[in-house]
Protein backbone atom coordinates (compact mmCIF):
# COMPACT_ATOMS: atom_id res chain seq x y z
CA UNK A 1 0.00 0.00 0.00
CA UNK A 2 1.01 3.23 -1.23
CA UNK A 3 1.97 6.52 1.88
CA UNK A 4 -0.70 8.89 2.02
CA UNK A 5 1.52 12.04 0.94
CA UNK A 6 0.45 14.45 3.64
CA UNK A 7 0.76 17.93 1.52
CA UNK A 8 0.52 20.07 4.57
CA UNK A 9 4.09 19.28 5.54
CA UNK A 10 5.02 20.55 2.40
CA UNK A 11 3.22 23.72 2.48
CA UNK A 12 4.49 24.26 6.15
CA UNK A 13 8.11 23.74 5.05
CA UNK A 14 8.73 25.21 1.67
CA UNK A 15 6.67 28.29 2.26
CA UNK A 16 9.23 30.35 3.95
CA UNK A 17 12.27 29.23 1.27
CA UNK A 18 9.83 30.09 -1.52
CA UNK A 19 9.10 33.38 0.48
CA UNK A 20 12.90 33.73 0.94
CA UNK A 21 14.67 32.68 -2.53
CA UNK A 22 11.99 35.47 -4.23
CA UNK A 23 12.29 38.33 -1.10
CA UNK A 24 13.67 41.70 -3.03
CA UNK A 25 13.17 40.88 -6.43
CA UNK A 26 10.32 43.41 -7.11
CA UNK A 27 12.17 45.76 -4.64
CA UNK A 28 15.19 45.20 -7.21
CA UNK A 29 13.44 45.40 -10.66
CA UNK A 30 12.00 48.89 -9.07
CA UNK A 31 15.73 49.84 -8.07
CA UNK A 32 17.19 49.13 -11.67
CA UNK A 33 13.74 50.65 -13.34
CA UNK A 34 14.05 53.91 -11.24
CA UNK A 35 17.80 54.17 -11.54
CA UNK A 36 18.48 54.22 -7.91
CA UNK A 37 17.74 53.42 -4.26
CA UNK A 38 16.32 56.61 -3.44
CA UNK A 39 13.65 56.28 -6.00
CA UNK A 40 12.88 52.94 -5.75
CA UNK A 41 12.00 53.38 -1.95
CA UNK A 42 10.00 56.76 -2.68
CA UNK A 43 7.82 54.46 -5.28
CA UNK A 44 7.06 51.82 -2.80
CA UNK A 45 6.48 53.50 0.08
CA UNK A 46 9.47 52.08 2.24
CA UNK A 47 12.62 53.84 3.19
CA UNK A 48 16.28 54.08 2.07
CA UNK A 49 17.48 51.79 4.45
CA UNK A 50 15.07 49.50 3.58
CA UNK A 51 15.97 49.31 0.33
CA UNK A 52 19.60 48.89 0.76
CA UNK A 53 19.10 45.92 3.33
CA UNK A 54 16.51 43.75 0.88
CA UNK A 55 19.37 44.26 -1.61
CA UNK A 56 21.77 43.43 0.40
CA UNK A 57 19.88 40.25 1.39
CA UNK A 58 19.29 39.65 -1.65
CA UNK A 59 22.94 39.86 -2.96
CA UNK A 60 24.08 37.42 0.02
CA UNK A 61 21.27 34.79 -1.27
CA UNK A 62 22.68 35.15 -4.92
CA UNK A 63 25.96 35.05 -3.23
CA UNK A 64 26.99 37.57 -5.96
CA UNK A 65 27.10 41.55 -6.48
CA UNK A 66 24.37 43.17 -8.14
CA UNK A 67 25.49 46.92 -8.29
CA UNK A 68 28.42 49.01 -8.61
CA UNK A 69 27.84 51.47 -5.77
CA UNK A 70 28.73 55.14 -5.71
CA UNK A 71 27.59 57.96 -3.38
CA UNK A 72 24.63 58.42 -5.71
CA UNK A 73 24.40 56.20 -8.73
CA UNK A 74 23.69 51.94 -8.24
CA UNK A 75 24.69 51.00 -11.83
CA UNK A 76 24.22 47.11 -12.33
CA UNK A 77 27.44 44.54 -12.72
CA UNK A 78 27.64 42.09 -15.06
CA UNK A 79 25.81 39.70 -13.31
CA UNK A 80 22.74 42.06 -12.43
CA UNK A 81 22.35 42.73 -15.61
CA UNK A 82 21.29 39.25 -15.94
CA UNK A 83 19.20 38.88 -13.10
CA UNK A 84 17.50 41.46 -14.04
CA UNK A 85 16.61 40.81 -17.39
CA UNK A 86 15.25 36.81 -15.99
CA UNK A 87 13.33 38.91 -13.04
CA UNK A 88 11.92 40.83 -15.96
CA UNK A 89 10.92 38.00 -18.15
CA UNK A 90 9.59 36.57 -14.95
CA UNK A 91 7.61 39.29 -14.23
CA UNK A 92 5.91 39.78 -17.02
CA UNK A 93 4.94 36.16 -17.26
CA UNK A 94 3.24 36.89 -13.86
CA UNK A 95 1.39 39.87 -15.60
CA UNK A 96 0.58 38.28 -18.17
CA UNK A 97 -1.22 35.13 -16.01
CA UNK A 98 -2.73 37.91 -13.60
CA UNK A 99 -4.29 39.75 -16.42
CA UNK A 100 -5.61 36.73 -18.22
CA UNK A 101 -7.22 35.64 -14.59
CA UNK A 102 -8.50 38.97 -14.51
CA UNK A 103 -10.30 39.34 -17.74
CA UNK A 104 -12.31 36.31 -16.88
CA UNK A 105 -13.36 38.05 -13.86
CA UNK A 106 -16.60 41.03 -14.22
CA UNK A 107 -15.09 42.50 -11.38
CA UNK A 108 -12.48 45.38 -11.67
CA UNK A 109 -10.30 45.45 -9.30
CA UNK A 110 -6.52 46.71 -8.59
CA UNK A 111 -4.53 50.06 -8.95
CA UNK A 112 -4.22 51.91 -12.05
CA UNK A 113 -1.88 54.45 -12.15
CA UNK A 114 -2.68 57.54 -14.38
CA UNK A 115 -1.08 60.50 -15.54
CA UNK A 116 -3.00 63.36 -17.23
CA UNK A 117 -2.77 67.26 -18.50
CA UNK A 118 -3.37 69.28 -15.05
CA UNK A 119 -5.91 71.41 -16.65
CA UNK A 120 -7.20 68.81 -19.19
CA UNK A 121 -7.03 66.05 -16.82
CA UNK A 122 -8.97 67.91 -14.33
CA UNK A 123 -11.99 68.85 -16.60
CA UNK A 124 -12.13 66.65 -18.47
CA UNK A 125 -10.00 63.48 -17.72
CA UNK A 126 -10.69 63.51 -14.16
CA UNK A 127 -14.37 62.88 -13.96
CA UNK A 128 -14.63 59.93 -16.09
CA UNK A 129 -12.18 57.93 -14.29
CA UNK A 130 -13.71 58.93 -10.95
CA UNK A 131 -17.15 57.72 -12.23
CA UNK A 132 -15.37 54.61 -13.15
CA UNK A 133 -14.33 54.35 -9.60
CA UNK A 134 -17.59 54.94 -8.51
CA UNK A 135 -19.17 51.95 -10.05
CA UNK A 136 -16.13 49.34 -8.72
CA UNK A 137 -15.48 49.44 -5.24
CA UNK A 138 -12.55 47.84 -5.59
CA UNK A 139 -10.59 49.78 -8.32
CA UNK A 140 -8.01 51.88 -6.44
CA UNK A 141 -6.95 55.34 -8.64
CA UNK A 142 -3.41 56.88 -8.33
CA UNK A 143 -4.23 60.36 -10.33
CA UNK A 144 -0.86 62.12 -11.32
CA UNK A 145 -1.81 66.06 -12.52
CA UNK A 146 1.67 67.01 -14.77
CA UNK A 147 2.36 69.06 -17.69
CA UNK A 148 5.24 67.64 -18.10
CA UNK A 149 5.69 64.29 -20.64
CA UNK A 150 6.35 62.11 -17.85
CA UNK A 151 8.63 58.85 -18.82
CA UNK A 152 5.40 56.22 -18.46
CA UNK A 153 7.64 53.24 -18.52
CA UNK A 154 10.62 54.31 -15.94
CA UNK A 155 8.26 56.28 -13.47
CA UNK A 156 5.57 53.23 -13.22
CA UNK A 157 2.58 54.44 -14.71
CA UNK A 158 0.15 52.32 -16.11
CA UNK A 159 -1.91 54.89 -18.50
CA UNK A 160 -0.82 58.36 -19.72
CA UNK A 161 -3.30 61.10 -21.39
CA UNK A 162 -1.40 62.49 -24.13
CA UNK A 163 -2.54 65.82 -26.19
CA UNK A 164 -0.59 66.41 -29.15
CA UNK A 165 1.17 64.69 -31.74
CA UNK A 166 2.60 61.39 -30.24
CA UNK A 167 6.65 61.06 -30.17
CA UNK A 168 9.57 58.77 -29.81
CA UNK A 169 9.11 58.87 -25.99
CA UNK A 170 6.17 56.43 -26.96
CA UNK A 171 8.70 53.98 -27.88
CA UNK A 172 7.86 50.89 -26.22
CA UNK A 173 3.86 51.64 -25.39
CA UNK A 174 0.37 51.11 -27.15
CA UNK A 175 -1.38 54.36 -27.93
CA UNK A 176 -5.16 54.70 -28.69
CA UNK A 177 -7.15 58.02 -29.95
CA UNK A 178 -9.34 59.20 -27.78
CA UNK A 179 -10.44 62.44 -29.11
CA UNK A 180 -10.15 65.34 -31.32
CA UNK A 181 -11.06 69.14 -29.69
CA UNK A 182 -11.01 71.86 -31.35
CA UNK A 183 -10.51 76.27 -29.85
CA UNK A 184 -12.68 78.47 -29.55
CA UNK A 185 -11.87 82.57 -30.18
CA UNK A 186 -13.88 84.36 -27.49
CA UNK A 187 -14.35 87.85 -25.14
CA UNK A 188 -16.96 89.19 -23.07
CA UNK A 189 -20.25 90.30 -23.61
CA UNK A 190 -18.77 93.82 -22.05
CA UNK A 191 -15.57 94.09 -24.28
CA UNK A 192 -17.28 93.29 -27.75
CA UNK A 193 -20.01 95.89 -27.19
CA UNK A 194 -16.82 98.03 -26.34
CA UNK A 195 -14.94 97.45 -29.51
CA UNK A 196 -16.35 96.01 -31.77
CA UNK A 197 -16.98 92.08 -32.72
CA UNK A 198 -14.22 91.07 -35.17
CA UNK A 199 -15.27 89.66 -38.82
CA UNK A 200 -11.85 88.56 -40.13
CA UNK A 201 -8.34 87.40 -38.82
CA UNK A 202 -7.43 90.72 -40.22
CA UNK A 203 -9.02 92.79 -37.74
CA UNK A 204 -7.79 90.99 -34.82
CA UNK A 205 -4.75 93.37 -35.02
CA UNK A 206 -7.03 96.29 -33.77
CA UNK A 207 -7.90 94.38 -30.83
CA UNK A 208 -6.25 93.34 -27.42
CA UNK A 209 -4.88 89.64 -27.22
CA UNK A 210 -4.57 87.60 -24.36
CA UNK A 211 -2.19 85.51 -25.47
CA UNK A 212 -0.74 82.26 -23.89
CA UNK A 213 2.91 81.74 -23.16
CA UNK A 214 4.81 79.09 -21.41
CA UNK A 215 8.67 78.46 -21.35
CA UNK A 216 9.22 81.87 -23.66
CA UNK A 217 7.27 80.33 -26.23
CA UNK A 218 3.94 81.79 -26.95
CA UNK A 219 1.33 79.99 -28.24
CA UNK A 220 0.54 81.16 -31.82
CA UNK A 221 -3.37 81.18 -32.45
CA UNK A 222 -3.90 78.90 -35.92
CA UNK A 223 -6.72 79.85 -37.90
CA UNK A 224 -8.26 79.20 -41.32
CA UNK A 225 -7.36 81.57 -43.69
CA UNK A 226 -9.73 82.82 -46.73
CA UNK A 227 -8.81 79.22 -48.42
CA UNK A 228 -9.69 77.41 -45.51
CA UNK A 229 -6.38 77.11 -44.79
CA UNK A 230 -4.57 76.76 -40.89
CA UNK A 231 -2.15 79.15 -41.12
CA UNK A 232 -0.50 81.12 -38.17
CA UNK A 233 -1.82 84.08 -36.87
CA UNK A 234 0.87 86.56 -35.30
CA UNK A 235 -0.51 88.94 -32.89
CA UNK A 236 1.35 91.27 -30.65
CA UNK A 237 -0.21 92.11 -26.79
CA UNK A 238 0.33 93.64 -23.50
CA UNK A 239 -1.02 90.33 -21.87
CA UNK A 240 0.60 86.93 -22.02
CA UNK A 241 -0.10 84.16 -19.46
CA UNK A 242 1.11 80.81 -18.45
CA UNK A 243 -2.22 79.60 -17.37
CA UNK A 244 -5.04 78.85 -19.60
CA UNK A 245 -8.03 79.30 -16.37
CA UNK A 246 -6.42 82.47 -15.40
CA UNK A 247 -6.47 84.02 -19.34
CA UNK A 248 -10.31 82.78 -19.48
CA UNK A 249 -10.74 84.74 -16.34
CA UNK A 250 -9.02 87.59 -18.10
CA UNK A 251 -11.33 87.21 -20.72
CA UNK A 252 -14.32 87.09 -19.23
CA UNK A 253 -13.44 90.37 -17.04
CA UNK A 254 -13.14 92.12 -20.06
CA UNK A 255 -9.49 92.60 -20.53
CA UNK A 256 -9.49 91.32 -24.23
CA UNK A 257 -10.02 88.25 -27.03
CA UNK A 258 -8.58 84.94 -26.30
CA UNK A 259 -8.13 81.59 -28.14
CA UNK A 260 -8.90 78.77 -25.70
CA UNK A 261 -10.09 75.23 -25.37
CA UNK A 262 -13.82 74.10 -26.10
CA UNK A 263 -13.43 72.56 -22.84
CA UNK A 264 -12.18 75.21 -20.78
CA UNK A 265 -14.67 77.47 -21.56
CA UNK A 266 -17.92 75.58 -22.65
CA UNK A 267 -19.78 76.45 -19.29
CA UNK A 268 -18.65 80.32 -19.22
CA UNK A 269 -20.35 80.31 -22.96
CA UNK A 270 -23.34 78.64 -21.36
CA UNK A 271 -23.38 81.40 -18.93
CA UNK A 272 -23.06 84.02 -20.93
CA UNK A 273 -19.66 84.97 -19.60
CA UNK A 274 -17.92 84.87 -22.43
CA UNK A 275 -19.30 84.94 -26.75
CA UNK A 276 -17.55 83.06 -29.59
CA UNK A 277 -15.78 84.71 -32.38
CA UNK A 278 -14.81 83.92 -36.14
CA UNK A 279 -16.99 80.74 -35.29
CA UNK A 280 -17.33 80.10 -39.20
CA UNK A 281 -13.48 80.02 -39.45
CA UNK A 282 -11.75 76.58 -38.52
CA UNK A 283 -8.82 76.68 -36.59
CA UNK A 284 -6.32 73.87 -35.23
CA UNK A 285 -7.18 70.95 -33.51
CA UNK A 286 -5.59 69.03 -30.63
CA UNK A 287 -5.56 64.88 -30.40
CA UNK A 288 -5.83 63.26 -27.59
CA UNK A 289 -4.30 59.39 -27.03
CA UNK A 290 -4.34 57.08 -24.29
CA UNK A 291 -1.30 54.88 -23.74
CA UNK A 292 0.03 52.74 -21.48
CA UNK A 293 3.01 49.99 -21.39
CA UNK A 294 3.22 47.07 -24.35
CA UNK A 295 2.52 43.84 -22.68
CA UNK A 296 0.38 40.63 -24.44
CA UNK A 297 -2.08 40.96 -22.33
CA UNK A 298 -4.43 43.71 -21.13
CA UNK A 299 -5.66 44.35 -17.62
CA UNK A 300 -9.27 44.06 -17.27
CA UNK A 301 -9.30 47.88 -15.32
CA UNK A 302 -6.77 49.35 -17.94
CA UNK A 303 -9.56 47.94 -20.87
CA UNK A 304 -12.14 49.64 -19.01
CA UNK A 305 -10.92 52.59 -18.46
CA UNK A 306 -9.73 53.12 -22.01
CA UNK A 307 -12.88 52.47 -23.08
CA UNK A 308 -14.67 54.87 -21.10
CA UNK A 309 -12.26 57.71 -21.73
CA UNK A 310 -13.17 56.53 -25.31
CA UNK A 311 -17.11 57.04 -24.54
CA UNK A 312 -16.90 59.95 -22.57
CA UNK A 313 -14.62 62.09 -23.54
CA UNK A 314 -16.16 63.32 -27.03
CA UNK A 315 -18.64 64.64 -24.60
CA UNK A 316 -16.55 65.51 -21.61
CA UNK A 317 -14.28 67.68 -24.03
CA UNK A 318 -16.52 69.17 -26.57
CA UNK A 319 -14.84 67.13 -29.38
CA UNK A 320 -15.04 67.53 -32.80
CA UNK A 321 -14.96 63.99 -34.06
CA UNK A 322 -13.11 61.03 -31.98
CA UNK A 323 -10.75 58.61 -33.90
CA UNK A 324 -10.74 54.89 -34.46
CA UNK A 325 -8.13 53.11 -32.25
CA UNK A 326 -4.74 52.43 -33.89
Amino acid sequence: MSKEVNSSMFHVDAAPEIQERFDGVTVFVEVVRLGGFARAAEYLGLTRSAVGKAMARLEARLSTRLFHRTTRVQNLTDDGQIYYEHCLRALAELQAAAAQMESGRHEVAGRLHVSMPVLFGRHCVAPVLLNLARRHSSLELNLSFSDRPVDVLAEGFDLAIRCGVLGAESEGLRARKLVTHGKRVCASPAYLAAHGRPRSTAELATHSILLYRRADRINVWQLADATGRIVDVPLASRLQLDDLEAIADAAAAGLGLAWLPEWLVRERLRAGELVSVLDDLPGATTVCHAVWPSAPHMPLRLRLAVDALVEQLPKEAGAIFVDDQV
